[in-house]
């Protein structure tokens, strides 16, 4: 599904979002940067082994990454030149500022990405593999936060929502 707000075209595909065709994916990682399982390990694989390079030098720098907050690297291997990397937060019944810090993974994400000028990107299901954020939760969040950013800044061209499964596509279909 295609929609367009303000000039940026919104897409809801299902897929694999090593495979999107855009500037930059976003990897939903973990607070070393360090690859790991779902949409981490597979960007990390995919992407090669200078992805783990730069995060380690940017871990080196900076020390782990807090949740909510992003880095860019590039994209190795990947057709995207860029991967901005984000630490979703662990679903604790929603007791732990959970919406705040998700929306801030988006939100973090698109102004590093508008620094960067990059003008097209992917975005996975944040948080809601291993770290348990309910499927239809996280959704709403995403799209509310993309919405509300793309709303005040027209700077990036093509947004995409990647749903790996079925059940994440439909719920975005669905609005979240």
């Amino acid at each position: 599904m295609k929609f367009l707000l303000n000039s940026t075209v919104i897409e809801i595909i299902q897929g694999d979002i090593t495979q999107s065709e855009v500037a930059c994916i976003v990897n939903a990682a973990n607070t070393s940067l360090l690859g790991g399982g779902g949409v981490d390990g597979a960007i990390h694989r995919a992407g090669g082994k200078q992805i783990l390079d730069e995060c380690i030098r940017i871990r080196n720098a900076q020390g782990n990454c807090p949740t909510g907050e992003a880095v860019i690297t590039t994209g190795g291997k990947l057709k995207a030149k860029y991967v901005i990397h984000t630490v979703g937060p662990v679903w604790n019944d929603g007791k732990n500022n959970e919406r705040e810090k998700l929306s801030n993974c988006y939100r973090n994400t698109l102004n590093l990405a508008v620094e960067k000028g990059i003008k097209s990107i992917a975005f996975p299901n944040i948080s809601t593999g291993i770290y348990g954020y309910p499927k239809d939760k996280a959704a709403e969040v995403a799209l509310k936060t993309v919405v509300e950013f793309v709303e005040k800044n027209e700077t990036i061209e093509r947004i995409q929502f990647v749903c790996f499964d079925r059940e994440n596509y439909d719920i975005y279909l669905g609005g979240g």
